[in-house]
């Protein structure tokens, strides 16, 4: 069993930085990274770090967000830069541990034009 506790949302202009924090309660033993949710829109990858530290991202992100990750304090970050209106949405941290996925309640991000 997993829980995952976020922070690091809010509202920033077009062209500012948010960072989102995860923290898991225990050593997660696959995959973290972070999802996002737009209203009315299906929840979409924005990126994942293995535990060896290879990344993956979607395309609308690549060369804006960053992900990292420390196993030894069970958390993975997200810094967002060059943020865009269309980043705004819900961030969802998520984790694979031992085959099984867990997520975050969710953070608010919010980009005004």
């Amino acid at each position: 069993q997993v829980q995952l506790v976020e922070s690091g949302g809010g509202l920033v202009q077009a062209g500012g930085s948010l960072r989102l924090s995860c923290v898991g309660s225990r050593r997660i033993s696959s995959a973290m990274g972070w999802f996002r949710q737009a209203p009315g829109k299906q929840r979409e990858l924005v990126a994942i770090v293995t535990t060896g530290g290879s990344t993956n991202y979607a395309a609308s992100v690549k060369g804006r967000f960053t992900i990292s990750r420390d196993n030894a304090k069970n958390m993975v970050v997200l810094q967002m830069n060059s943020l865009k209106p269309e980043d705004t949405a819900v961030y969802y941290c998520y984790a694979n541990h031992y085959g099984a996925e867990y997520w975050g309640q969710g953070t608010q991000v919010t980009v005004s034009s």
